[in-house]
């Protein structure tokens, strides 16, 4: 019985987020933000993150590239992480669901959650902010501008977005605390 009521509540859910999905991802209808939010998606797949953790070794030097070696390292456990809850989850796209809603950009698979794009990017912005609090200006709105983005492209639910962003927070967190500050005092 218990099941059954989970069950219920769950697809009640589901159609909440779908509908709510299908009012978001109208704003891609529009040429311009489509594109906009398909450049944003598209950075987030890795490009803005690689170009960031390349950057940080030619501006610290030392204590920028043991950062950025931090910050890749957590990464690589995050992708881990995400992959196996997605091929355990399988929860199906929006745009799967609801022909309404267009994929607005390339698949790297056919589920959904958590949001990995999310996930990564709050990752990296937490992990960047007590080493370089001044970048949050530039990491921080990207960070929401990602997120956002994969619910207006219709590839993730806003809960994806949600245990992605949380997923991606608390990694960085336990990284943070697993090997301390120790760029900051040259270990």
């Amino acid at each position: 019985m218990a099941s059954s009521s989970t069950s219920k509540a769950l697809r009640r859910i589901d159609a909440i987020e779908l509908a709510v999905v299908v009012q978001i991802s109208r704003v891609a209808r529009w040429v311009s933000a489509a594109r906009f939010f398909r450049t944003i998606s598209f950075l987030g797949d890795g490009w803005f993150w690689y170009a960031l953790i390349l950057t940080l070794p030619a501006l610290y030097g030392h204590v920028g590239a043991v950062v950025s070696l931090h910050i890749g390292l957590t990464a690589l456990i995050n992708i881990a992480l995400f992959k196996y809850l997605k091929s355990r989850l399988l929860r199906t796209r929006p745009f799967i669901k609801r022909h309404d809603i267009e994929c607005g950009a390339p698949i790297m698979d056919q589920y959904s959650f958590p949001s990995g794009h999310t996930m990564q990017a709050v990752c990296f912005t937490t992990m960047m902010f007590p080493y370089y609090p001044d970048w949050v200006w530039l990491l921080l709105p990207f960070t929401v501008l990602v997120a956002f983005s994969r619910i207006i492209l219709g590839l993730h639910y806003p809960t994806d977005v949600l245990a992605g962003g949380t997923l991606g927070f608390v990694m960085a967190r336990l990284s943070l605390y697993a090997f301390g500050n120790c760029t900051l005092t040259a270990c």
